[in-house]
């Protein structure tokens, strides 16, 4: 058991235990959790070595949920999916957590959305967890806080972890490289906007569901489940072993999905018994050391003292001409370098 260091946390302004934490996580406790996410979150020094603190002793009991990206068109009615595909797993016997990446305001830094109102259903569940996590801005935040997030939903005891993401672009890519299975909704008629939809999005799914399939609007989910297909048929799998399809639901009557959620099951086994699923595993973690060195090192060289004095000048020899930038990298790397090992 970890040191029982007290943690004070500013926001409810109450000191806890660290081992009061991990003794809730492994119960399964919600307020703990949340607790612990808002620890993980904070950008404050002390805030972030307990994080780590934690993070080192509920590890051994991560990895056994199946984490499942959300992306999809402006429209497609994300948090209404989720809403009821987090429910009926729920009533199939699923813990189920909800991290929702949220764009953050300009002003503040905080969520801008109110999930647990868009999630009415999932949210009186006992066994479901929603949290949005605002972004403050930053990719590179995202994919720290949601990655350990995620660790920290597991320990608690989650079969299920949903990432919800906002709209089409680099945060789809941030969110591929922390989930198992990647989905993407859509709406009918989309089969318009193909031309215009970057192959590259459709090259990161799993899968693609129409939704909204219900009433008048059935058939044509239908028509646009056909045309995505015939798309994907021609395009390379975003997992090995798993030709990508387009599927139909509707959030409304419920139709689709527990069929969903089938798909979800073949596609984990299936990654399971060629390897894929731990491979793919491995290769995010490894990814994400990689990625949280460079991020570090971008962070320790911008607030390096010499280099933000000399910068500003740097900028402006560079765009008259002055200086090649590749020489100004140099000349600001030794400095950067020269006074880091000085330190030494």
């Amino acid at each position: 058991m970890a040191e029982n260091k007290r943690i004070r946390l500013k926001k409810q302004d109450i000191e806890i235990p660290l081992d009061q934490f991990i003794v809730g996580i492994k119960n399964g406790d919600r307020a703990t959790l949340a607790k612990a996410i808002t620890l993980i979150e904070s950008n404050h020094p002390d805030h972030f070595h307990a994080g780590q603190q934690l993070l080192k002793e509920i590890i051994p009991f991560t990895g056994k949920s199946v984490r499942i990206g959300i992306t999809g068109v402006p429209g497609a009615g994300k948090s209404t999916f989720i809403d009821r595909f987090g429910t009926e797993l729920c009533r199939l016997g699923k813990k189920v957590a909800v991290l929702a990446i949220d764009p953050s305001s300009t002003m503040t830094g905080g969520s801008i959305l109110g999930d647990k109102t868009r999630m009415e259903s999932l949210s009186r569940e006992d066994n479901a967890f929603i949290r949005p996590s605002p972004s403050s801005g930053t990719l590179g935040g995202v994919h720290r806080k949601t990655r350990e997030s995620i660790l920290l939903c597991e320990a608690a005891g989650f079969d299920v972890i949903l990432v919800e993401t906002v709209g089409v672009g680099q945060s789809e890519v941030v969110v591929r490289t922390m989930v198992d299975m990647f989905l993407m909704l859509t709406i009918t008629g989309a089969g318009d906007d193909l031309q215009g939809m970057k192959k590259g999005i459709m090259e990161l799914v799993d899968g693609i569901i129409v939704t909204k399939a219900d009433g008048a609007n059935k058939d044509f989910a239908r028509k646009t489940k056909n045309e995505y297909n015939q798309i994907l048929h021609y395009l390379v799998p975003a997992t090995d072993g798993w030709e990508t399809k387009a599927y139909t639901c509707s959030s409304l009557t419920g139709e689709g999905i527990v069929e969903l959620w089938h798909v979800v099951n073949e596609f984990v086994n299936k990654a399971k018994r060629t390897g894929v699923f731990l491979e793919r595993r491995k290769k995010q973690t490894s990814d994400w050391l990689l990625t949280s060195i460079a991020e570090k090192l971008q962070q320790s060289f911008f607030q390096h003292e010499q280099i933000k004095s000399i910068l500003p000048t740097m900028k402006r020899d560079v765009e008259i001409g002055n200086i090649p930038v590749s020489s100004a990298v140099e000349q600001l790397m030794n400095i950067y370098l020269t006074n880091n090992c000085h330190k030494e």
